[in-house]
Parts: C-alpha cells; structure tokens; sequence
C-alpha cells in the first residue's frame, strides 16, 4: 500500500485527508508540524507528501511552506509533494512549482480532484523511477564493461549498442571467428578493431581487406599472396593478407562481395590454416583470428546460392550486429559533440540539437561525422544551428507537424532537445501534459531526470 504523509497544522485537515485516502486503499500518515513531518521522512519510504503553507496561527505569507518544501526537495528530490492552503498568495505557490512541486491546490479541496492528482503523481513516480533504475542499471553496466574491456574511447549512450560491446567483450578472448553484420556506416571496423585490441591475439597485427573494393581476380592474390610472374604485372613475390596478419586478426570487410572460388579457397585456410600463393605449389600455414563484416542479407545469399552455406556457418561462429543510427538514437548527441569537439571550439544549439535527432542519417555514422565536420567548419567559435548541418529541410519537420497525433520517440526526444531537457517546455511544445510526457518517456526507455 502507498504511503502518503499529511504535513499540516490543522487536525481536522489531518483527520479528513486521513479518512480520504483510507477510503482509496492508500496508508495515511499525519505529521502536525514542519519538524515531525521531516521525522517520519527520515524514519522510513514515504511515496507522496500533502503539505500545508502556513504553519503559525495569524501566518499567511506561505514562508513555513516554503522553507518545508526546500527542505524535503533538498533531502527527498524525487518525491512528489502536493501544496495545499487557502491563504497562500498564487505566485509563491507557482514558483514551488517551478522549483519542482508536483502540484498545487487550494482549500478547501475538492476530494474527487485530489485522489485524481494522487493516482496519476504516483503512477508517474512509479514509472520514473523505473526509468531511473533502468539508467542506473544501464550506468553499471557501462562501468563494469569498462573495466574488462578496452573500448578505445569509443562514444555512445544506446542500450543497442552497450548490448553488442558486452556480447563482444566475451567473444574476445576466444579465437573463434566472428561475423559484424550492419548497415554502410554504422562502424564495423571499429568494433572489429575493439575485438581484436581485447583478443589474445592483440600483440600480433590487425590486416584489414575491403573485398568489394578489390577486382575478382586479384581477390585471390590478395588473400593469399603471388609468385613473380604469376599473373600480368606480378613482377615480384608478393605475401597476401593471411600471411600479413600471421599471429593476429585478418578482417574482411563486405564478405558478402567474395567471389564463388575465393569462398572456396577461403574455407579451405578456415579449416585447415593452410594455403598456397598464386603461382606456388608450396603450401604454407598461418595461424589467424578472421572477423568478417558484411551489409548483406547472407542467410538470403545462401538461399540464392551466390555465398556457400558451409562458409557462412564457418564464418557465423559469433554475429555482432549493429544497427543503423536510427536505431540506436541515443548515441546521435554524443557522437555529434564527440566530432564537433575533434576540430572546433564551437557547440551545439538546441535548434540543431533538435534537427539532428530528426534527420534519418541514411548514412549513419560516416554521414554524421561528415555533417559534424562540415558544421565545425562553417560555425567557428559560435554556436552551430540547423543551417550549418546542412540537412534536407524535409528531414527536421516542425514538432507540431509530426505530433498531430501521438509523439514518436524521435519527437519526444527532439521536444525535449529544444526544451533544454526541461520536461514542462517539452510537454507544452507537443501540446501534452506533464504527466502525460512522463508516461511516454517511461514507454520509451527514456531518462526522466
């Protein structure tokens, strides 16, 4: 049962609210002064405070009320406290609201109105409290992960990608091959680079390959090195990627784009280690950690029979996936002050703020790296706004435009960019009410303090 403290002078008042709150299943506690009201919040879980503004007889400035109210939100910051007087003037109790009060109502009271009030301010802290603890939770995490991991100072904030770390952080220091899957962009060699710097294979070199930047005929020769004369332009002998990376990590990057016989000479070194140079009979072994990243549906691949099921199975010992940037839009702030501070003094307005959040980042984040640095440069010292990010007018629609009905979690969190984080601007800016954005940050996993 929650617990609610009534803070008033008054014993009627107290008696009343008492049998109030009895009658809706909610435990009353009655405190008749400031003091004792401070006591039973130190001796034990209070979930909501109904306090009185004036405590001494002939008093109505609301001072008690007030110097109470700083008191239990300096102690207590998250606790909803409900002001209740009927001598009070209006603007004191207005800047308590200000000041973080959950509500104000005036005696005497309507019972219907209050239990309502009470209902909804305790659904909220319930709710933000989840969240909190969810942040918390996710804030541990982060630290523990930090401490077995080296993450290289690697910038993001998302639940998505704190998930993949971890999983990547125990796949490590094993040898087994790993597959980075994700859209162009999202940042698979840097993960790749992260499992290999973590791996006991760390000393040894980390050798990267862009497959689909390399002919199909010298796939081959790149993989696993040529013999002078062995093809037009082979002028010398020449080690390919596998021996390079002997003692470390080979990564193959869009694995996706191998040909057919490479894929076949490729399982062959996975499952034996062995290989020969083009032009050479003379088979040589390298001991290497292959981690593969692709932007292909490679399971769709298999079906067609354009990559070869026995490879995929080789390679898919371990799938990190990273989603796009609209997935994980957490990390969109922190990843745009990251590369804003990289070459320029300048920082972020809340009108871009709230257009990078909107924008789609087709080209995730190489795109906004880019747009960063592109954006440093035109700003200089000042702050950066929307012209300077140089996105389609079309991808940052007016809040009103694109919360007609329900916000999106994309338009929650823009509103509140543009709010400067504080929930009442934000809540008017969607046209909702407090409470009402509360509950929509608790739906979608966003931090309400």
């Amino acid at each position: 049962m929650k617990k609610v403290l009534i803070i008033d002078d008054n014993p009627g008042v107290g008696e009343a609210l008492s049998l109030l709150l009895s009658l809706h299943q909610l435990e009353p506690l009655y405190a008749a002064s400031p003091a004792a009201g401070l006591g039973w919040l130190a001796a034990g879980d209070v979930d909501l405070v109904i306090q009185d503004m004036n405590f001494t007889t002939d008093t109505t400035s609301g001072s008690e009320g007030v110097a109470l109210f700083r008191a239990i939100r300096a102690k207590y910051p998250d606790l909803p406290v409900i002001l209740l007087t009927a001598w009070t003037r209006l603007e004191a109790a207005v800047e308590l609201v200000k000041a973080g009060a959950a509500d104000y109502l005036a005696k005497p009271w309507d019972d219907a109105k209050l239990i309502i009030t009470i209902g909804n301010l305790l659904e909220l802290a319930e709710a933000t409290g989840e969240v909190r603890r969810h942040h918390h939770e996710r804030r541990e995490r982060r630290a523990a992960l930090q401490r077995r991991f080296d993450l290289d100072g690697l910038v993001f904030a998302s639940e998505a990608m704190l998930s993949t770390l971890e999983l990547a952080a125990q796949v490590a220091r094993t040898a087994l091959p790993v597959l980075v899957s994700g859209p162009n962009g999202c940042g698979k060699e840097r993960v790749a680079a992260l499992v290999h710097a973590n791996s006991a294979q760390c000393k040894g070199p980390f050798v990267a390959l862009n497959c689909g930047a390399l002919p199909a005929d010298l796939i081959e020769s790149e993989l696993f090195g040529a013999e002078s004369g062995a093809f037009t332009g082979a002028h010398k002998a020449r080690e390919g990627r596998f021996e390079a990376a002997h003692g470390g990590t080979l990564f193959l990057d869009e694995i996706g784009t191998l040909p057919l016989a490479g894929q076949v000479k490729l399982l062959r070194v996975l499952e034996t280690g062995r290989f020969e140079r083009l032009g050479s009979s003379r088979t040589r072994e390298s001991t290497v950690r292959v981690i593969s990243a692709t932007n292909a549906d490679l399971k769709a691949m298999v079906a067609a029979g354009s990559f070869r099921e026995d490879l995929y199975y080789r390679l898919n010992v371990f799938e990190l996936r990273l989603g796009a940037l609209t997935e994980r839009r957490d990390d969109i702030l922190p990843l745009a002050e990251y590369f804003l501070s990289q070459g320029s003094p300048a920082g972020l307005s809340d009108a871009a703020r709230s257009a990078l959040l909107a924008h789609a980042w087709p080209g995730n984040v190489r795109e906004l790296k880019n747009v960063m640095a592109r954006a440093g440069l035109l700003a200089g010292a000042g702050p950066v706004n929307p012209g300077h990010l140089g996105l389609a007018a079309a991808a940052a629609p007016s809040l009103a435009a694109r919360n007609l009905d329900e916000p999106s979690r994309d338009a929650v969190l823009a509103a509140l960019a543009v709010a400067g984080g504080v929930v009442s601007r934000a809540a008017q800016e969607l046209g909702l009410s407090r409470q009402a954005l509360y509950r929509r940050m608790q739906r979608y996993g966003l931090d309400a303090g």
